[in-house]
C-alpha cells in the first residue's frame, strides 16, 4: 500500500541559511500512529510546522497522498485532508466549545450537526459543557477540544504537537486514551511527544530526532527497549 505521508531529506528553519531540520526523512502508512521523540530543540515542532505549511522547507520533499505539500498555504493543506493541533494557542478562548468546533469546519458549506455529535460522543466531557467558553476549560479539556476541532473536517492524517504538555498524570492518561481511540477509528496520527515511554507504548512506529536528524527509527516497542535510544534521549542507560 502506498504511504500516506513521505518526507525525504527535509531541511528547514526559521532563519535563512540556519536549518533546524537537517535532512529528516519519515514515512507514515495509512492507519498508522507514528511518534517522534527527542531532546528539546531537536526539531520536533519545527517538523510539524513545516509539514503543515507554516514554514517553507529550504530543501527536501513532503508528499501527502502522492502530491507535494511544499509551497502550499496551510488552508490548502487542510483541504488535502491534513489536520494540525499546535501545542499552545490551539483553541479560541472567547468562543464556546460548540463555536470552536464550528470554526474547525470552516471549509464545510452544509450542515455540520452530525460532525459535532461525533465529536461530542468522542469527548463526553465537552458535550456536557458545549456552551461553556473555551478559555474556562482545564488544560486537558482544552487539548480534547483542540483535537475535536481538528477532527471536524475528518482528516486522513492528524498532526499532534505535545498534547500532554503541562497536564496532570490523570489528564495525560485521558488524552492518550483519546489519541488511541482516534487512531483506531481510522485516522492516521503523527504525534510529537515528550512523554516518550507512554507514546512509544502505543505507537506503531517511532522516530528519534537528534540535532535535526532522524537518528533512530523502528517499532515503538523496539525503540522503547533500545539502550542506545535511552542513552541518547535520557543521557544514561535507564529505560525510557
Amino acid at each position: 500500500m502506498d504511504n500516506l505521508l513521505e518526507i525525504q531529506d527535509l531541511y528547514a528553519g526559521y532563519i535563512k541559511d540556519l536549518n533546524i531540520l537537517q535532512g529528516v526523512s519519515l514515512i507514515i502508512a495509512p492507519g498508522e500512529l507514528v511518534v517522534v521523540i527527542g531532546p528539546n530543540g531537536c526539531g520536533k515542532s519545527t517538523l510539524l510546522k513545516t509539514i503543515f505549511g507554516l514554514l517553507t522547507p529550504n530543501q527536501g520533499t513532503i508528499n501527502f497522498k502522492g502530491k507535494t505539500l511544499v509551497g502550499l498555504k496551510s488552508e490548502k493543506i487542510v483541504q488535502q485532508g491534513l489536520g494540525y493541533v499546535p501545542q499552545i494557542a490551539n483553541v479560541f478562548p472567547s468562543l464556546t466549545i460548540e463555536e470552536n468546533l464550528e470554526m474547525g469546519a470552516f471549509l464545510t458549506s452544509g450542515s455540520i450537526t452530525s460532525e459535532k455529535e461525533v465529536i461530542f460522543n468522542m469527548f463526553p466531557r465537552l458535550a456536557q459543557r458545549r456552551r461553556q467558553k473555551a478559555g474556562t476549560l482545564s488544560g486537558g479539556e482544552r487539548q480534547m477540544l483542540a483535537m475535536g476541532r481538528a477532527l471536524m473536517l475528518k482528516p486522513d492524517l492528524l498532526l499532534l504537537d505535545e498534547p500532554s504538555a503541562a497536564l496532570s498524570p490523570i489528564l495525560v492518561g485521558d488524552v492518550f486514551a483519546q489519541i488511541k481511540a482516534i487512531n483506531q477509528s481510522g485516522t492516521s496520527i503523527l504525534l510529537v511527544e515528550q512523554n516518550a515511554k507512554k507514546a512509544l507504548l502505543m505507537a506503531d512506529r517511532g522516530y528519534v530526532l537528534e540535532s535535526g536528524r532522524d537518528r533512530y527509527q523502528g517499532k515503538g516497542s523496539e525503540l522503547l527497549n533500545d539502550p542506545k535510544v535511552a542513552a541518547l534521549y535520557l543521557g544514561g542507560h535507564h529505560s525510557i
